[in-house]
């Protein structure tokens, strides 16, 4: 009888940052397919607290932020059975590897970073260290869990590139410490646009609240956002160059419906804009009301929600520390 060799899954990481509710942008590019990745990897997600405060944060804002974004992990399906999900501020080990990640990166490599150079000039009151060396935590965050892949934005890809130049300047002074993660791109992610000015993506910063819907936002305030979208004088609902506000609109729909292009010009064949764009609201009010409904549920539970976060710090503290003692016996620290 032949052994049944059982293959280990490779570890995500994706951490985010309680800035605010996650929008539809972030649910249909990434979010929506987070609980069948949970499936596919060994997964590890967290609220990165800790990097939000290189921006003055108030404190009873970012408390509430932090809980309601715990709780829409939760509430968009995934299971703290099947992987840790944490509060990135409740695990020490992050800010502890991240001191020490400091002190094995160039001046010059932090320099280059790019998001350094738009974030100061965004915040010129308040240039801050912890904005400089934000990738050294970032960096901490991946290879304390010996992560494989980490799913990155173009926003994000120089820090992973630099997160895998630290490692291997350690890994090459001290031997295999840590696991040189790679970039991870998700299948089927929609890139959705602004419903205010469909040349911008969706943003939690957009200044025009139309632009932006909210996972948590209420059926009939989704249904005037679309209402009132931004489309074209032509009056056709098909896919084309000119067209971003349709195009963005069919990207919606068809990600939600399962739709193609084609099926859906032709249900729409001779019908204006205006049964579009409620057609599009519908179907996302339909998608987001089960997030929505549990998202309330967890946030009116708060005694399980501290309980998942207490075990989610456990479970990410017990995995981390593994790592953070390996490479602080290999500098040359005294071990308890």
């Amino acid at each position: 009888m032949e052994e049944k060799i059982i293959e280990k899954k490779k570890r995500s990481l994706s951490l985010i940052q309680p800035t605010s509710i996650p929008t539809l942008g972030n649910y249909l590019g990434a979010m929506k397919g987070w609980p069948s990745f949970q499936e596919e990897f060994d997964t590890v997600y967290g609220v990165a607290d800790l990097h939000s405060i290189t921006v003055r944060q108030e404190p009873a804002k970012l408390r509430k932020q932090t809980n309601e974004l715990f709780a829409m992990l939760l509430a968009l399906g995934l299971d703290p059975e099947k992987g840790i999900i944490f509060v990135q501020s409740q695990v020490p080990t992050h800010a502890q590897l991240a001191w020490l990640l400091n002190c094995y990166t160039q001046f010059g490599e932090l320099n280059r970073m790019t998001q350094f150079k738009d974030k100061s000039a965004q915040h010129s009151d308040n240039i801050n260290a912890g904005l400089f060396t934000y990738p050294c935590l970032m960096a901490a965050d991946i290879l304390l869990y010996q992560a494989d892949i980490v799913p990155v934005g173009a926003d994000q890809k120089q820090h992973l590139e630099i997160c895998r130049d630290i490692a291997e300047r350690f890994n090459g002074l001290y031997g295999n410490v840590f696991t040189v993660p790679e970039p991870y791109i998700p299948k089927n992610g929609a890139r959705v646009m602004s419903l205010a000015d469909p040349t911008r993506k969706m943003s939690k910063s957009d200044p025009n609240p139309k632009g932006t819907v909210y996972l948590t936002d209420e059926p009939n305030v989704i249904m005037k956002k679309f209402k009132s979208a931004v489309t074209d004088s032509e009056m056709s609902v098909h896919y084309g160059e000119g067209k971003d506000g349709i195009n963005n609109l069919m990207t919606i729909y068809s990600v939600i419906t399962g739709d193609s292009f084609e099926k859906i010009e032709a249900d729409f064949a001779g019908k204006g804009y205006g049964d579009f764009k409620t057609a599009v609201g519908e179907a996302v009010v339909e998608e987001l009301r089960p997030v929505r409904e549990r998202f309330n549920d967890f946030m009116a539970d708060k005694a399980y929600l501290k309980e998942c976060q207490q075990k989610g710090a456990e479970f990410a503290t017990r995995v981390s520390q593994r790592t953070l003692d390996k490479a602080m016996k290999k500098i040359g620290f005294l071990m308890k």
